[in-house]
């Protein structure tokens, strides 16, 4: 999601140009639904069938994530431009434009270091986070589900889980939150894949007996969730794929994160018109091997999301969606 903004800077740039994405299967769905990308490439076919690369007649490659296989190909191929960073000792020999980009100790944003790559196109390369949002480019059908979404109540997404890939606020946070949201003002949908859905049901079951919650775990695929993302008012999450979508598709859209290097907000807040985080504000290496058990991520009080979340209600919904 924090490399999508690229293309809409290369659109704008060079109009006439043909924008390709290469990358895993999973993120075709988001990928597909930018309308500055002119079509999808995966990873593994591309690298089976290198006579592809010729027949769509690709002169530069950004190198955003660092491949060596993609990266011997393209030089292989003799692709004029192959852009990547220098912090990569395997670029040096594959590719002809190097950008000093060091991604560990940077103080910018993973959006904002994306766009350092530009910088050997000619390109504008430094960017605020303001100006990136408004280049996702995300074009999003109506949601057409079954899944009721009332119109007079804000539609609020809870994805407490992250496969993972960040840390997490507790479960029974997320239970003492939707009981401490007024039922009359929030329609609640849990989501996440199935296994993470039987995790939270075992974990606090409580959270599905409240009336004005819905578990929608485990029952989307990936389109169909982000056009229920568009239908929702917000969405609450640690730093995942769902939290990013929220804030490019310019919902209301609130990250719970460490403040630990190189997990912080600093590096990997949602970037979007209505996204911000909380984090707790201490230097703490304390928890920094303990991802089952991090006090940063506890240390955010029920309270202190709950509030935000009732500030999102002080401009009508009417309001927000005229």
């Amino acid at each position: 999601m924090l490399t999508l903004p690229l293309a809409g800077i290369l659109r704008k740039h060079l109009p006439n140009a043909k924008i390709y994405w290469l990358g895993q299967p999973y993120a075709r769905p988001v990928v597909e639904a930018c309308q500055y990308v002119d079509g999808f490439l995966e990873r593994a076919v591309m690298l089976q069938k290198p006579e592809e690369w010729a027949n769509l007649r690709i002169d530069t490659i950004l190198h955003v994530s660092p491949d060596h296989a993609v990266a011997t190909l393209a030089d292989r191929l003799k692709i004029a431009n192959r852009i990547g960073t220098s912090h990569r000792s395997f670029h040096w020999l594959r590719c002809n434009h190097l950008v000093n980009l060091g991604r560990k100790g940077s103080n910018l944003h993973e959006a904002q270091l994306n766009a350092k790559l530009l910088g050997p196109m000619g390109l504008p390369d430094t960017f605020t986070l303001e100006e990136l949002s408004a280049y996702y480019g995300l074009v999003v059908p109506p949601y057409q589900g079954s899944v009721a979404v009332p119109a007079d109540k804000f539609k609020l997404v809870l994805h407490p889980k992250s496969s993972g890939s960040a840390r997490e606020w507790p479960l029974a946070n997320f239970l003492s939150l939707a009981q401490t949201l007024p039922q009359d003002r929030f329609e609640i949908y849990v989501s996440g894949l199935a296994g993470e859905g039987e995790l939270v049901k075992a974990a606090i079951p409580a959270l599905f007996e409240l009336p004005n919650v819905h578990d929608i775990t485990g029952q989307m695929s990936l389109p169909e969730f982000i056009s229920f993302v568009q239908a929702a008012d917000g969405l609450l999450a640690a730093s995942t794929g769902p939290l990013h979508i929220a804030a490019a598709l310019g919902k209301k859209a609130l990250g719970l994160y460490p403040p630990i290097k190189p997990m912080h907000p600093g590096r990997w807040a949602p970037v979007g018109p209505e996204a911000g985080y909380l984090v707790r504000e201490l230097n703490c290496r304390a928890c920094r091997y303990t991802p089952e058990q991090c006090a940063c991520m506890a240390h955010i009080s029920v309270d202190s999301v709950s509030r935000t979340l009732l500030d999102w209600l002080q401009v009508p919904i009417e309001e927000r969606r005229a």
